[in-house]
């Protein structure tokens, strides 16, 4: 009798158990090979779907697609439990062993978890959700379905030698010198061998449903070269435009020829500390590629702060590249998916199921993407984020505007990068011209000695001044009114202003009070779609290029890696690097004299709930009357390396209570929940201390309950996709049909540049007034016409005061 793995919604062709098992675990293999744990890896892939050797499943499985109205009942067969349960029978019994008890307790706890997410090892409640399932769970023909796996996919002798392959993966794995503890590398091997599992399961199931073989591996080393090359061909051409010797220009070619230079030294964590204006973009992608083709590495990733960087950047880099094909923007999550368990449809094709199947796995040669979308991989609940934190490794990483990682996160992400340096076999550039001290916090991140790309600092940044810092915030205070004659009288004066402020609220007011007579004003905020913002972007463009008068008022968003230069800005009081990449978007080519960049203390900006900006506010005032009382203080400049390190080394310090992601309803630090030994972990030492026994584990940390808790902004909700224009109306059409996986993946994709980032009130409201409509069974949410305003965005007359620009 055969068992079914899955049967094909186009002809009803089934897929064995076997041959799934095997075709996951040879996809498995070739992942954790990687990072070295070739036969961990596989070993999840073979076992993952044990369960599906029983007669309860076939039965399931053809009721399912014989009744499509009418399936069986949500939860009726437990086909991810077997797995775990033959590891923890055959290798966590009797006398205590340290190798094959964690090889149990991690490849079991990625079976277990692979329809919905990690499961806590230990709990608040002082439960192992892990042992009640491995341990404690019955199984119906449990005996058979291990009899059937050791006649049809590996005899128990083959099963044997594998599994202690596997165990000598492990105590190399672990033996590795590395900056993490022991419980941060099972932590890190847990999810990497969880990432493989969906990855291949989903993978493998895809290419059944769309009738393929195994898609072919691309020699990415060929695609990075010729990449290599088109990009020196198009820097080449710079050299024949007239301003090619000015002194900032042939900068900007020195800095460009280091990165060059340093791309052939091994894979590490460096700074590029490249100038605002200094091209660092084509500089860092430069190393990049002639990196990634001498390390053979598989994926160049650029992280950004903001949503408009990765439009601009991918822009700039398509344009060079000449492809679109490889070159993939992920702005956020479209599916909210991250509290499914979808056992219980296993094996039946639907739309909820083609969505998860859905590619999505950020397997292409370039990536953009954001650094929320960066940490969730590693640390936010879903099988959809952590199915991505594989193609982490053996790539090249470029963390542009690496200032702006949440305080709250610093050291999550030092632990995140100092696994991809040692294990992941990934090259880490912290690019930005303010470069923040994450080397000197208490988790601190293992920056390589003599780690800055660029030489000569102090002469760089001397040559690229082309901006005066006013202080007009340390003797008064503005409001929008005063605020709106200021911005007029510099009108008199130059041609444009460049305005940015703390919150989208005074953003708006101050757009909608400033009566400007015929010059043009634009506002741009993040309750603006991508397309959108690009849109408003390109005119602002249009009005600067022709030195035309414009005023532009925006969010925090226009500050890093958007091209534009403005004869004035106006920056409201923030931490100091918010000081200096505003300052980078005045005479930002150094076209004209030494330009001013006022800044002003906004009083209507309400700052309560964005406590960084405050604190960073209070920090750069500081300096600000230090210089007033005496100018050689910080060396003479606001935005002096001195300054720069006074300021971050401070503001980490003031917020040190906050640097390992505190969780106040737990009172607990997410450090604690992931990385804890069984000495320090307060709830194995409870439940030691009420149970008066040790719990039978190694580890004992709280995967899943970390990740209930990960938001890498307070009170972030839900991504939507927005009517803009025909394109984003169009895309919310199709996802109201009948897609095959092939082109959800691709109506996925271009949905990217058509969301918006809604907080939970913000949601609330818009579904009172009827302005959501759902897709998809509920997995998609997008806005209605009349909630989407073509001048502002999402239509909410009571804006938030929060700014999620970083989103």
């Amino acid at each position: 009798m055969d068992f079914m793995a899955h049967i094909r919604e186009s002809d009803k062709q089934i897929q064995s158990v076997e041959e799934h098992l095997l075709g996951v675990k040879t996809l498995a293999e070739s992942i954790g090979d990687k990072i070295g744990v070739k036969h961990i890896a596989g070993l999840a892939g073979m076992l993952h779907d044990l369960g599906k050797f029983t007669h309860e499943f076939r039965d399931y499985i053809i009721e399912a697609v014989d009744n499509p109205g009418h399936p069986p009942k949500r939860g009726s067969v437990d086909h991810s439990t077997a797995g775990g349960k033959l590891l923890y029978q055959q290798f966590h019994t009797g006398e205590p062993s340290r190798a094959s008890w964690i090889l149990a307790e991690v490849v079991g706890n990625a079976i277990i978890s692979h329809h919905s997410y990690l499961h806590d090892f230990l709990n608040s409640n002082l439960e192992s959700p892990y042992l009640n399932r491995v341990r404690d769970k019955p199984l119906k023909e449990y005996d058979m379905s291990i009899q059937h796996f050791f006649d049809k996919v590996l005899s128990e002798t083959e099963f044997q030698q594998y599994v202690s392959h596997a165990v000598d993966e492990l105590e190399a794995y672990l033996g590795k010198p590395c900056a993490e503890n022991s419980e941060s590398k099972l932590m890190f091997l847990t999810k990497f061998i969880f990432s493989a599992l969906i990855d291949s399961d989903r993978t493998n199931t895809r290419l059944f449903e769309e009738n393929k073989s195994r898609e072919p591996d691309q020699c990415r080393k060929d695609l990075f070269n010729t990449y290599y090359e088109k990009l020196m061909k198009k820097l080449s051409t710079y050299q024949d435009q007239e301003d090619a010797k000015t002194p900032i220009n042939v900068l900007r070619r020195e800095m460009s020829d280091q990165c060059d230079k340093f791309a052939e030294k091994p894979s590490g964590i460096y700074t590029l500390s490249i100038p605002t204006g200094g091209g660092k973009t084509l500089a860092s992608l430069r190393y990049a590629l002639k990196h990634a083709g001498r390390e053979r590495k598989k994926h160049i990733i650029y992280v950004v702060p903001f949503t408009t960087i990765i439009e601009q950047n991918a822009e700039e880099v398509r344009n060079i590249l000449l492809d679109n094909e490889h070159i993939l923007e992920h702005h956020s999550n479209v599916i909210d998916d991250i509290d499914d368990d979808d056992e219980a449809q296993d094996g039946i094709i639907n739309a909820r199921q083609k969505l998860k199947l859905a590619k999505d796995n950020w397997d292409s040669p370039i990536i953009f993407t954001t650094m929320v979308q960066f940490l969730n991989v590693f640390y936010a609940k879903g099988s959809r984020n952590i199915r991505r934190l594989h193609n982490l490794s053996e790539s090249v990483i470029i963390f542009d505007e690496v200032q702006k990682v949440p305080v709250s996160c610093v050291s999550l992400f030092n632990h995140a990068l100092n696994f991809l340096k040692t294990y992941g076999r990934s090259s880490l550039i912290l690019c930005t011209a303010t470069q923040p001290a994450l080397n000197n916090v208490e988790r601190p991140l293992e920056i390589n000695p003599d780690a800055e790309i660029i030489q000569n600092l102090d002469h760089v940044i001397e040559s690229f001044k082309r901006v005066e810092i006013v202080d007009r915030a340390t003797d008064e205070t503005f409001d929008n009114e005063k605020l709106s004659r200021f911005i007029l009288e510099k009108m008199d004066d130059v041609q444009s202003v460049l305005v940015v402020l703390n919150t989208k609220t005074v953003v708006k007011k101050l757009y909608r009070q400033l009566e400007t007579g015929d010059v043009p004003i634009f506002h741009l905020s993040t309750s603006m779609c991508a397309a959108h913002r690009n849109h408003i972007l390109e005119k602002v463009r249009g009005h600067l290029k022709n030195d035309k008068k414009v005023i532009c008022i925006s969010t925090q968003l226009i500050e890093a890696g958007v091209d534009v230069s403005f004869d004035c800005v106006i920056r409201s009081l923030a931490g100091l690097d918010s000081i200096a990449q505003a300052a980078g978007r005045c005479n930002r080519h150094g076209k004209r004299e030494v330009q001013h960049v006022y800044v002003i203390d906004q009083v209507e900006e309400n700052l309560d709930h964005l406590p960084e900006i405050k604190v960073g506010k209070r920090l750069s005032k500081r300096i600000l009357i230090d210089l007033k009382s005496d100018l050689n203080h910080h060396g003479g400049n606001i935005l002096s390396v001195q300054a720069m390190d006074r300021y971050f080394r401070e503001f980490y310090k003031e917020l040190s209570t906050n640097l390992n992601y505190f969780i106040p309803k737990l009172q607990k630090e997410m450090t604690e929940l992931l990385m804890s030994d069984r000495k320090s972990s307060s709830y194995n030492v409870s439940y030691m201390h009420s149970r008066r026994e040790s719990l039978p584990l190694f580890i004992v940390n709280s995967y899943r309950t970390a990740a209930d808790y990960f938001q890498v902004i307070d009170d972030y909700a839900t991504t939507v996709i927005v009517p803009y224009e025909e394109e984003g109306k169009d895309i919310i059409a199709q996802l109201n049909g009948d897609e095959t996986i092939e082109s959800l993946s691709r109506l996925l994709r271009k949905a990217q540049q058509y969301t918006i980032s809604l907080m939970r009130y913000e949601r609330e409201q818009v579904a009172q007034n009827g302005g959501l409509v759902s897709l998809l069974d509920g997995k998609i949410l997008a806005l209605r016409e009349s909630s989407y305003n073509m001048e502002y965005g999402l239509d909410l007359e009571n804006n938030s005061e929060f700014d999620v620009s970083i989103i």
